[in-house]
């Protein structure tokens, strides 16, 4: 390293075998990932270019499946559950969080930030989210939703798990166009957390979803994850 390395708050990334420079890594491995699957859903390609990515993305599973392990447990749980951000601030948790994480090879690239009591996350479909033409598979849209929820558990500091989701579409949601997921804690009765939200773009709302979510002790929370 630098004798000036020490100047640099960011200079331990440069070293291969960091924490940080391993977590940027894979987030750029899941972005590539994620950004493949979307081209190779939404554009033409010849046989031999498709064979070609079959056989190189075999031959990287078959090498990183002879590597050690890697479990939930052994991952860091970014800013979960410590102090809440400010209301505007950016917001994220684990990095392999399957819909929001930036590690997730099948997330949503979502820009999640605080919006008082609240959440709301930006979101683009695309083409691999498509159900109906032009138009996002309902499921995607579910997930979103679900995902969203955790990050206002996050506010709460209150771990809890989904008990009942609910959807209504009141319209069909467009790929390519960049909607929000807006979303909210509107009453907690005992262990029962009670949210709603919206997906919207402006003024038009595609979809309204309500959820209710069981707390549980932050303690037994990271039991599961440590165990």
């Amino acid at each position: 390293m630098s004798d000036h390395a020490h100047l640099d708050p960011l200079a331990h990334v440069a070293q291969p075998d960091h924490p940080d420079a391993v977590a940027e890594a894979r987030a750029e491995a899941g972005r590539a990932i994620r950004d493949l699957g979307h081209s190779l859903v939404g554009h033409h390609a010849p046989v031999e270019l498709v064979q070609r990515i079959t056989s190189t993305l075999d031959a990287l599973t078959a090498e990183l499946d002879g590597g050690a392990h890697r479990s939930r447990s052994q991952t860091s749980l970014r800013g979960e559950w410590g102090e809440a951000p400010a209301d505007g601030a950016s917001m994220s948790t684990y990095d392999e969080r399957p819909v929001s994480g930036r590690s997730s090879p099948w997330g949503l690239d979502l820009d999640v930030r605080r919006r008082g009591d609240g959440v709301v996350a930006t979101v683009t479909f695309r083409a691999a989210h498509e159900g109906a033409p032009d138009r996002s598979h309902g499921g995607i849209v579910a997930a979103l939703f679900d995902d969203v929820y955790g990050f206002v558990l996050a506010l709460q500091m209150q771990p809890a798990f989904t008990g009942q989701l609910a959807v209504r579409y009141e319209a069909g949601v467009p790929i390519g166009v960049p909607l929000e997921c807006r979303v909210r804690m509107d009453s907690a009765e005992g262990r029962k957390l009670f949210m709603s939200g919206e997906l919207c773009d402006g003024d038009t709302v595609f979809a309204r979803s309500s959820a209710t979510f069981i707390t549980i002790p932050r303690e037994l929370f990271h039991a599961a994850t440590e165990g």
